[in-house]
């Protein structure tokens, strides 16, 4: 069936089927849909432990997908070992204006130039609470939360949004991406830099600990880097990602030059 459904989709512009899948993957929260879809895409168990987490196997659905938490229930039960939600900002943003994602069929590849469009936070956990994710959790689906900046949030204040992001996803996420490397925000990527970058992750690490403690729980923060760094700028990021006690990196977000 995925030649036709493909062709169907194929038809459509690249976002809208995006969006179309979406919704539909909201259907899979419904019961016996949910049942259905768990026992159909059933996943070898293939552990893998890392960050104090244990993935069930380590095929996962990453950021940029489910934006806003909107399908994560039906998402779950697809055999993933794990979801990142997001990027999720503070603020709602619309992203950069359409069209922004475009298909290349001939290197099976999309260009994403989005630019964080989601609809805020507070939407987010709304959409986390009405999922009921902890009980949805037979599946053990570890859950992801990707957070970056407002684009109108000027990078001398950056840090607070993601001090606000960690405080509100705390209690909902197994591990926090920590996203300053999308090439969709202007001046984003500046972030990567070694004063910037051990200035915002020392006080996440901080931040970190402190809700950890509140919560009983542990809490390991990603950093999502750039593949565009240069080896100086890339070893300069990885020590200070290892003196702030940061628990891993991911490797990589969208590249911002062209690749043969």
């Amino acid at each position: 069936m995925y030649p036709f459904f493909r062709s169907l989709l194929f038809r459509l512009d690249p976002e809208t089927a995006h969006h179309l899948t979406l919704q539909l993957m909201r259907l899979g929260s419904l019961e016996p849909i949910h049942s259905i879809l768990r026992a159909i895409f059933s996943a070898p168990s293939r552990p893998v432990n890392v960050f104090g987490l244990t993935f069930k196997n380590p095929v996962g659905l990453a950021a940029g997908y489910d934006k806003d938490a909107v399908a994560i229930k039906g998402l779950s039960a697809l055999g993933f070992g794990h979801i990142e939600v997001g990027t999720v900002t503070p603020k709602p943003q619309p992203g950069n204006p359409r069209p922004r994602v475009f298909r290349l069929p001939e290197d099976e590849a999309v260009i994403n130039r989005m630019g964080f469009p989601g609809n805020g936070s507070a939407f987010v956990v709304g959409n986390l609470k009405r999922s009921n994710f902890r009980t949805f959790k037979p599946s053990n689906i570890v859950i992801g939360i990707n957070i970056g900046k407002n684009k109108d949030t000027p990078n001398e204040e950056a840090v607070l949004d993601y001090l606000e992001l960690l405080q509100c996803f705390a209690s909902y996420a197994d591990y926090l991406a920590i996203n300053i490397s999308s090439p969709n925000t202007v001046g984003l990527r500046q972030l990567q830099g070694r004063v910037a970058l051990e200035g915002l992750l020392t006080q996440l690490h901080a931040q970190r600990r402190f809700e950890e403690k509140k919560l009983d729980k542990r809490l390991p923060l990603l950093v999502k880097l750039a593949p565009d760094l240069s080896e100086n700028e890339l070893d300069e990021a990885v020590d200070v990602i290892l003196g702030t006690h940061m628990d891993g990196i991911i490797v990589t977000n969208t590249t911002s030059g062209a690749r043969d």
